[in-house]
């Protein structure tokens, strides 16, 4: 009888953590730059003393969805979108490197180019780009930063720094907590010249909402079914109690 409980509570434990992740996808539907996370359920055996009968159900996470998200024209000179395959580098809290699609940029007081979350954008160079007071500042489909000094002629762009674009390999990927993209073992990826953006553009989300909406009703369903079968175990186990008192 606990075999048939066991069974039933782990699987509704984990439609919860499935139900997590799809709500997380759903409200972030509308999230620039958004990567949809994917998750599947495995069978694994219960691992201790004694002889293998249980087994666990499991939702594992199997990285994220790589395909393009919808492109929207804003028109805002600051606003990038990667054109097909590739990522925008930026610098995470501890100094590192990570990387996104939100292109949604902007300059901070102090000068500093960030995306919409305040992680500095990364130059060519190595480090975070800065802007100098300007009238205007453009952004190349190379990702080449021009600025129009204060006071100076439209003719009068100077190139300050490239954005660092980058297009490593998907599979040495993984998404971080806060959104972004790092390679496995903190390993940091080379600009590739072939990476190029649209400006006055944006990519939204890859989540298709109304498949998240049917995933979330399908999993608390199956909740709802692990929850009775839960139930008819109790049923169960009081009918044999009753039995076992009765002879």
């Amino acid at each position: 009888m606990d075999h048939m409980l066991y069974v039933a509570m782990s699987g509704a434990k984990q439609m919860m953590v499935a139900q997590a992740i799809n709500t997380n996808n759903l409200v972030n539907a509308n999230t620039t730059g958004f990567r949809e996370d994917l998750a599947l359920f495995e069978s694994r055996p219960v691992q201790g003393p004694g002889l293998p009968t249980r087994v666990n159900a499991m939702t594992v996470e199997k990285g994220f969805n790589t395909m393009q998200g919808p492109l929207t024209e804003t028109g805002r000179d600051l606003d990038i979108a990667i054109s097909g395959d590739g990522w925008i580098a930026v610098q995470t809290p501890d100094g590192g490197e990570s990387y996104t699609r939100a292109g949604n940029l902007h300059i901070t007081s102090l000068g500093t180019l960030v995306t919409a979350n305040g992680s500095a954008v990364l130059g060519n160079s190595g480090g975070p780009i800065a802007i100098p007071p300007a009238e205007k500042v453009e952004i190349g489909s190379d990702g080449t930063i021009s600025v129009r000094p204060l006071g100076q002629s439209p003719q009068s762009l100077a190139i300050i720094d490239r954005i660092k674009l980058v297009n490593p390999d998907v599979s040495q990927m993984t998404k971080g907590t806060d959104g972004n993209i790092r390679l496995r073992n903190e390993a940091v990826a080379v600009p590739d010249a072939s990476v190029s953006v649209i400006k006055g553009s944006l990519e939204m989300s890859n989540v298709n909402a109304i498949d998240a909406m049917v995933n979330m009703i399908s999993l608390a369903r199956q909740y709802e079914m692990s929850i009775k079968l839960m139930n008819t175990a109790k049923e169960n186990d009081a009918a044999s109690a009753q039995l076992m008192k009765i002879s």
